[in-house]
This record gives structure tokens, sequence and C-alpha cells, in this order.
């Protein structure tokens, strides 16, 4: 290897960790568009795309092991994800076969699928019906009817969120 190379492999290193320090954030899941974003101090509210550390149980084991997840640095050795809040306080939650309800509002690409892409059984909240209490989030994706998502984890906690993020460039 040159020196060149070692300089300019440490450039990018050094550029890369700067820009995540200053808040940016890249998506390249299909739980929100791909793209890039950036960390803002806005408040966590309906409608806003969000990256937050999974809390440390079974469910996301699973999903880290089958590599719905990635791993990283949350607690239980997560990476973050990124998702829409798509419903919060007080707001009455229904899932069945054909998607998830939020006060009566079918919610698009919200089909609950039992089965992974291998086959294997899909997770699935121990609630059908529930109203979600103050620091409550439905956290899902609006353009991939194939995410992991609250459809199968269920409600998280507001504590989780790291922050809300806004598109800078999508694609």
């Amino acid at each position: 290897m040159s020196i060149r190379t070692a300089i300019a492999g440490t450039a990018v290193l050094l550029l890369g960790i700067g820009c995540y320090s200053a808040g940016a954030r890249v998506n390249t899941t299909k739980s929100i568009p791909v793209g890039l974003y950036w960390l803002t101090d806005e408040p966590v509210e309906k409608g806003a795309y969000v990256v937050f550390c999974p809390p440390p149980v079974g469910v996301f084991d699973v999903a880290k092991e089958r590599g719905y997840i990635g791993a990283g640095f949350c607690p239980g050795g997560y990476s973050l994800m990124m998702k829409r809040v798509l419903a919060a306080k007080d707001d009455q939650i229904v899932v069945t076969a054909e998607g998830v309800t939020v006060n009566g509002q079918l919610l698009p690409l919200s089909a609950l699928l039992t089965t992974d892409k291998a086959g294997r059984a899909l997770p699935r909240y121990q609630s059908d019906r529930y109203t979600l209490g103050n620091v409550e989030l439905l956290l899902m994706s609006d353009v991939s009817g194939t995410s992991f998502d609250s459809r199968y984890f269920g409600p998280i906690n507001r504590n989780q969120i790291e922050g809300v993020i806004r598109p800078v460039f999508i694609w």
C-alpha cells in the first residue's frame, strides 16, 4: 500500500466520522426512502422520520440473527433503525391480515406477512388491538410492505429515539 493510498483512506474515514458527528445519516434500507438524512432537534411527532436504537429484547435478537437488522452499537449489539412515526399517544391500533389500522384508517403497505423470504415464520406482536400510551410510538415503513417494523415488534418507547431525521437527498 502506498503512502498516498493510506492518506486518502484516512481522509475519507475522517470525513465520514466528521459528517456523522455533525448529523449526517445515510439510509440504504427499504424502511424509508433511500438517501442522505440530517439529524435534527425537531420534536418527535406523527409523520416524522426517526432514527432509534431497538430495545434489547428477544424479537430484535431474532431480527439480528436473521439479517433483518444489522449489528451495531445500540444496547444488545443492534444497529440503529430508521422508520416513520405513524401513530402516537392515544391512537388506537388494530392489526389484521389485511394490515394495520390507526384510528380506523388502514395504513398503506401494512399487510402483515407471516413468513420472511426464506420461509421462516415472522415474529408477531402479542396484541392485535391496543391504544398507544403517553410514551409509545408506532414506527413503520410507508414505502415498503416488507419492512421489519412495529407490525412485528410492537410499539417503541420514545426514550429509544435518537432523533428526528430530515431528508437532504433521496432517490
